[in-house]
C-alpha cells in the first residue's frame, strides 16, 4: 500500500474537523508536563474544542485551498491545533489563560471567523468573553431598567391603593 493511501484518512480527518469550524489556533506545546497537557486537554474538551497533534505535512495538505491556509507558515516544529465549531473565541481564551500558568505553551497564530491573527492578535481575542457571557450581560442590561420601571409602577399603585383605603 502506498504511503499516500495511509495518510489520506488523517488528512480527511483534519479537513472534517476544520469544515464549518469558527476558529483554529496553532500552539507549540514543547515543555508541557504530562499533567499540564492532560489538564489543558480536559479544559478544551469541556468547552467543545478539539485539540490534537498532527504532523505538519498532514495539516498543510488539509488546509490547502481553505480559509485556514494562512496557518501554513506557522507549521514548523512540534505543533498542536485547537479547533472550535461552536465558540469562535474559546480556543484563544482557554489557551491564553492556560499559557499564563504554563509558560512553556506558546500560542503561534490562528484563524477566527475567517480572519488570520498572529500571536498578539490571538491574545487580544482571548479577552473577548464567550457568546453566552455576552448575551447574558446584554439581557441583564436590558432587564435592569424594565425591572426598575416595574418597581416604580408597583410603588405608585401601592400608594394609590393606600390613599383610596384611607378615604
Amino acid at each position: 500500500m502506498a504511503k499516500i493511501e495511509l495518510k489520506q484518512p488523517i488528512i480527511d480527518e483534519i479537513k472534517t474537523q476544520l469544515q464549518d469550524a469558527q476558529s483554529a489556533v496553532i500552539v507549540d506545546y514543547r515543555g508541557l508536563t504530562v499533567e499540564q497537557d492532560t489538564r489543558l486537554r480536559k479544559e478544551l474538551r469541556e468547552a467543545g474544542v478539539t485539540y490534537k497533534v498532527y504532523k505538519n505535512t498532514m495539516v498543510r495538505f488539509a488546509i490547502e485551498g481553505t480559509e485556514f491556509e494562512a496557518l501554513k507558515d506557522a507549521l514548523e516544529g512540534p505543533n498542536a491545533i485547537a479547533i472550535s465549531k461552536t465558540d469562535a473565541t474559546a480556543p484563544a481564551r482557554i489557551l491564553a489563560k492556560f499559557a499564563k500558568e504554563a509558560e512553556a505553551l506558546e500560542i503561534k497564530c490562528g484563524i477566527v471567523e475567517g480572519t488570520y491573527y498572529d500571536q498578539a492578535g490571538i491574545k487580544a481575542i482571548s479577552s473577548i468573553p464567550s457568546r453566552e457571557e455576552l448575551l447574558s450581560k446584554f439581557l441583564g442590561s436590558i432587564q435592569s431598567p424594565i425591572a426598575n420601571f416595574a418597581r416604580v409602577i408597583k410603588q405608585i399603585a401601592d400608594k394609590q391603593d393606600g390613599a383610596a383605603a384611607e378615604a
